[in-house]
């Protein structure tokens, strides 16, 4: 199928005024001011006089075969499904497990990622999980990085956190480095996800990491940078050095505890972090525990999703002022060129066409991944 989208006011993310945008197959085939194309050529037209276009977005911290676990069975978390992905716009997912390594497998990730593919949007991973050591499919994370297609890195790893295995500084070390060589023999970012934790100076595992050996700060994704307010203060020093992930879907389930992702970018953008530095990831279908301070004991359980990020990012440019282009960023080109995505991220001719249409209210009008129209209801 051709589809041609005329008159589109076009956020690549930067904002390029409107254009005419051209897809065929899974490509974006031609950007131009006005496309006249041949008259008896099969074309499906779609008029997006007054609307806006731009990159499907990217989701790189999902937990989507279910995340959770930390209550008991019983509070085991679904897996993700495409319809969730529709209705919040991510045309390109990234699954990891998260706290439960143990019964969940990185196998299992991966098969979900391949059925998420076959339904027509992109799909990568990380393997391992909480634990270290991290489960793996080979029994090597560097084999699993290098071998497997579709799996960029290892995470979600936990540091400063109760419910991590509390890795050494050397262990933490020794996994960044393999991380970082096995992405290099594979041609893939080689990136840790690393779950930050509650506990006090939370990144100074990260910090010891990089001064104690030859690891620079971008080898790391630290999510979880607003879950409170004294990492968040932490993260505008620790962004302008490395990168920082915004969790979106937490919010509003704990507004006393944590930033508000919208607030967040802005704030970090306004204390000197380069916006390129910032993501945000929704932790969909993973769980949003609270836990008494005092027994420990899980006392409240929700689960999050991926509309969590549109909804920030219209809310960072209705409510607290940031231009859309600076508002995009974090979740299409910011994560593909960090993650290292081939033809994600952007809305260039020869990238994959990602595209969503959007009316003045940021809500979704049109959804196309790798160039298939899909119906949002």
């Amino acid at each position: 199928m051709i589809t041609l989208f005329r008159n589109a006011i076009v956020y690549n993310p930067e904002n390029i005024g409107k254009k005419d945008v051209l897809t065929g197959g899974k490509t974006i085939l031609a950007i131009s001011d006005k496309l006249e194309l041949p008259s008896d050529l099969d074309v499906q037209t779609i008029d997006c006089e007054g609307k806006l276009m731009v990159p499907g977005l990217i989701d790189s911290h999902i937990h989507i075969t279910g995340g959770g676990g930390e209550g008991g069975p019983s509070s085991r978390m679904p897996e993700l499904q495409l319809s969730m992905l529709i209705e919040a716009g991510v045309t390109t997912v990234i699954g990891c497990l998260g706290t439960d390594g143990i019964t969940r497998t990185v196998e299992s990730v991966l098969m979900k990622v391949k059925s998420l593919r076959a339904q027509g949007v992109s799909a990568w991973m990380y393997t391992g999980a909480y634990q270290v050591p991290t489960p793996t499919i080979t029994g090597d994370i560097a084999k699993d990085i290098a071998l497997f297609e579709e799996i960029i890195g290892v995470g979600e790893i936990a540091v400063s956190d109760h419910r991590s295995s509390v890795p050494t500084i050397g262990e933490l070390t020794r996994l960044t480095a393999h991380a970082r060589v096995a992405g290099m023999i594979g041609g893939k970012a080689g990136i840790v996800n690393i779950h930050m934790g509650d506990a006090r100076d939370p990144f100074r595992p990260l910090h010891d990491v990089v001064a104690s050996s030859q690891m620079g700060y971008t080898q790391f994704v630290p999510t979880h940078c607003n879950r409170n307010f004294y990492i968040f203060e932490d993260s505008k020093e620790y962004g302008k050095k490395g990168y920082v992930d915004i969790t979106t879907s937490s919010y509003p389930y704990y507004p006393d505890e944590e930033v508000k992702p919208s607030k967040a970018l802005k704030q970090l953008i306004e204390s000197g972090v380069p916006v390129e530095h910032i993501t945000f990831t929704s932790d969909a279908c993973g769980s949003l525990p609270g836990f008494d301070p005092e027994t420990g004991k899980l006392i409240k359980l929700e689960m999050g999703l991926p509309s969590s990020i549109l909804r920030e990012i219209k809310e960072a440019v209705t409510e607290d002022g940031l231009p859309p282009e600076t508002a995009l960023k974090v979740a299409t080109s910011n994560p593909a060129t960090i993650l290292r995505l081939p033809g994600k991220g952007f809305i260039r001719e020869d990238f994959d066409a990602d595209l969503l249409i959007l009316d003045s209210g940021f809500n979704i009008i049109h959804y196309m991944a790798n160039g298939q129209l899909m119906d949002v209801k």
